[in-house]
């Protein structure tokens, strides 16, 4: 089911009041796992968890109060919790690092945001799925170089588009499993002052990863990989976009986006009905693809960290997931409810005089002898003249002796079979189907 775009549910992904409990999370099972090491007095994560209770927009506020300060977030935020927690806070943060902490909760933050893109990807490919089987056998002219090629059916070009969108989620899922990784092992990677067995107990209750090693920071290449996947993604999205909008041209006309009652295309001009809802997906995709090569900026840091990829991380996680999301989401609608006009498909079909169906005839000459470069020749001398006089090619073709001392009137005729080029649709979604269905 398509859900209706609010943007809260990814936005709140976002919100300081959510990355800040992350890392009281964070922080409390670290505190935890020193309790059973004996570092830290028993039932001191429990009470510090109930002192503090969950924060809110105005916690998050404090924080910021107290940051213009110490112009460091996380002293702010530890600074609350001693604020909160009074002399239990001296058992908070014990042979952390910042980033132990900061990098731990951005993976969480991103698995969730993952998890809701996954939601999103599904949903689209059910909508593609029943749209492709509704089209399943009606033809329509395939194009290449935006020529008239050969003729296909539109539930072939949607089920192209429901198979990539396959690889797209799976593509996501490992990208989730990239970043689903926590690190809390002190202030150069090392676990100088923090036992491994903390990181362990921390990443195995927040359902990550421990890194396999780290240094001051989880490895970004972790996290090139994960917005690399996002580009890719929108990029499939502004692929299936764009051939909306070329099926909506005026020329083209064989499906368009629904035109809701009231809605106007123009100041100026009272008949237009444009593509706005893919051309904004197209925009957002260039947007999407230009935070992939900014994550994948932030791999080369200075030894074991610089604080030049944070900035960057601030602006680009909310912003292309949250574009992903919404584009995701947009262009479901837009199939579900695209409206398709077999008429012009069918008249489209025929709109080339016969031309598509030049490869039956080559290859029909060829079946009878002919060496392929003779027959191509033959076919296309007809084919030209057709394409530049506008005549009929079967017509042509009947008039030619070099055909007609091959082929009978029945045997060209029969290479203008519709049929023959639509005959092994029912396979192409068998195949397709079983690949991903088993």
């Amino acid at each position: 089911m398509i859900r209706r775009y609010t943007r809260k549910e990814m936005a709140r992904i976002w919100l300081d009041e959510n990355r800040l409990n992350r890392w009281l999370d964070i922080e409390l099972l670290a505190c935890e796992a020193m309790e059973d090491l004996g570092r830290v007095p028993k039932g001191t994560a429990e009470r510090i968890r109930k002192k503090v209770g969950r924060l809110t927009a105005d916690d998050a506020a404090r924080i910021d109060e107290i940051e213009r300060t110490t112009r460091h977030d996380v002293i702010a935020f530890l600074t609350l919790i001693e604020e909160r927690a009074g002399d239990d806070s001296k058992y908070v943060h014990l042979g952390l690092t910042s980033y132990d902490v900061v990098d731990t909760a951005f993976s969480l933050q991103l698995v969730e945001a993952a998890d809701l893109l996954t939601e999103d990807l599904r949903a689209f490919a059910g909508v593609l799925e029943r749209r492709a089987l509704e089209f399943k056998t009606v033809p329509q002219i395939g194009r290449s170089h935006g020529i008239h090629a050969e003729p296909i059916t539109f539930g072939v070009k949607l089920l192209l588009f429901w198979d990539e969108t396959m690889r797209n989620i799976a593509r996501l899922q490992m990208a989730r499993e990239s970043v689903a990784v926590g690190k809390l092992s002190g202030a150069v990677g090392t676990f100088a002052n923090v036992e491994p067995s903390v990181e362990e107990y921390v990443c195995a209750k927040l359902g990550l990863k421990a890194a396999h090693a780290s240094s001051q920071v989880i490895s970004r290449d972790n996290h090139a990989e994960f917005f690399t996947t996002l580009a890719i993604v929108a990029t499939s999205l502004e692929k299936f976009a764009v051939e909306v909008r070329h099926l909506q041209r005026t020329e083209v006309r064989e499906a368009e986006e629904f035109f809701v009652a009231g809605q106007k295309g123009s100041s100026a001009m009272p008949h237009k009905r444009n593509p706005i809802l893919t051309e904004n997906v197209t925009g957002l995709a260039r947007l999407i693809r230009s935070y992939a090569f900014a994550a994948l900026e932030n791999v080369p840091l200075w030894h074991e960290r610089d604080i030049s990829h944070s900035s960057v991380e601030r602006v680009i996680a909310p912003d292309a997931t949250i574009a992903l999301d919404f584009a995701i989401v947009r262009l479901s609608g837009v199939f579900e409810n695209l409206m398709v006009h077999p008429k012009a498909m069918e008249e489209n079909l025929a709109l080339a005089g016969g031309l598509i169906f030049s490869e039956a005839v080559l290859l029909a000459l060829c079946g009878k002898g002919l060496l392929r470069q003779k027959a191509y020749g033959i076919v296309q001398r007809s084919a030209m003249k057709a394409w530049n006089r506008g005549g009929d090619f079967k017509d042509l073709l009947s008039r030619d002796p070099e055909v007609t001392a091959l082929l009978s009137q029945t045997e060209i005729d029969s290479c203008f079979d519709l049929r023959h080029h639509l005959r092994n649709v029912d396979y192409i979604f068998e195949m397709t189907f079983k690949r991903w269905k088993g």
